[in-house]
């Protein structure tokens, strides 16, 4: 009975990060974004949160819905985005005759390949695709604890939840629609303070990776390197970046730490899809997301660094904001993810 309950009612999205809470409503049917908001965080209390009974997650959000709030939500049935960085995602083919045992084989994979006890996680797994000799299974898991304050969270300020994700499979669906995501492509997620790393073919995330160096980080190297204040660090950042000009010798070395551990932790990503899979679908495209993405440049470096076509996404022609005022055009990225978890339809929740 709560299926039939549930199924017809609209979803908001809810994206829960380090750094701040983003919400957001859709008409799926139109695209029309009905309501949005975020709210920054110290990411200091939001881990004591996630990890402990602190309140202070669903205080933010009831700040967020009352006073910073555009336009209006659409219900109070939410789908929650957690951090990527806080997960685990794996993809892995199976032959068929294992699929009675899948329970198991999933078990093993958890127990091989994530480095915290099972017992602590909340495991979930699916087949995606099959062929006559395979299946193939995508399995993520996230930590007990992380789900339960996310949750109780989000109850905490009048939500219903009726779906936990990784924030990266949100992203995944938005660009599947919206950025020739049919193409077996690379996804790059550069946050403030961490960067995640996915592959996304089929429409489903196969592989995921990530890292602690974002957007921050590269502001903290500019301001280090170059011996300029933090703000002049940032200017520097958004406005010259890596394109070609009188200053792009000494970003670009101030940003080279950096930039080659991503782009290691690419390549390891990369790797894993392209051995561990065995899947003849080459890899096409990169696309960088994220506010740390709004750096000039950004997608020439990936393009040249890993020899593969890079951009940076913008799905926002997919979204009509009709009357609401857009976000400012620093601030659009931020919403990516939580415009992917207000995008899914409530018949793929109870499918």
């Amino acid at each position: 009975m709560a299926k039939l309950f549930y199924k017809d009612k609209p979803i908001i999205g809810l994206d829960i990060s380090n750094t701040g809470i983003k919400i957001m409503a859709i008409d799926t049917k139109r695209w029309l974004v009905l309501g949005y908001g975020s709210i920054d965080l110290e990411p200091m209390k939001v881990k004591e949160a996630l990890e402990g009974d602190s309140t202070y997650l669903a205080d933010n959000i009831k700040i967020l819905i009352k006073e910073k709030l555009v336009g209006v939500l659409s219900g109070n049935h939410v789908v929650i985005g957690v951090p990527t960085a806080r997960s685990f995602s794996r993809t892995f083919t199976l032959p068929v005759s294992a699929e009675k045992t899948l329970k198991d084989a999933v078990e093993i994979e958890v127990d091989q390949y994530i480095p915290i006890p099972a017992s602590t996680l909340y495991i979930d797994y699916e087949i995606i695709e099959r062929n006559k000799k395979e299946i193939t299974v995508l399995m993520s898991a996230v930590s007990r604890v992380v789900i339960d304050n996310c949750v109780k969270a989000a109850e905490g300020a009048g939500l219903r939840v009726t779906l936990v994700e990784p924030g990266i499979s949100a992203v995944g669906r938005l660009l599947g629609v919206t950025e020739d995501g049919h193409l077996p492509s690379v996804i790059v997620d550069i946050g403030p303070a961490s960067t995640d790393i996915a592959v996304l073919v089929g429409g489903s995330i196969r592989v995921t990776g990530g890292l602690a160096i974002g957007g921050n980080t590269f502001t903290l190297d500019i301001a280090k390197k170059l011996n300029v204040t933090l703000e002049n660090a940032h200017q520097l950042k958004v406005l010259n970046g890596l394109s070609a000009g009188p200053r792009q010798e000494k970003i670009t070395n101030a940003l080279d730490s950096s930039f080659e551990r991503i782009t290691a932790e690419t390549r390891k990503v990369m790797r894993y899809y392209n051995e561990r899979l065995d899947d003849d679908r080459k890899l096409e495209q990169l696309l960088v997301v994220g506010s740390g993405s709004n750096m000039p440049g950004i997608g020439e470096y990936f393009t040249n660094a890993l020899v593969m076509p890079a951009r940076v996404a913008s799905p926002w022609q997919k979204l009509d904001f009709g009357k609401l005022p857009e976000p400012i055009k620093q601030f659009r990225s931020r919403y990516i993810t939580v415009a992917g978890l207000a995008s899914i339809s409530p018949e793929k929740i109870w499918k």
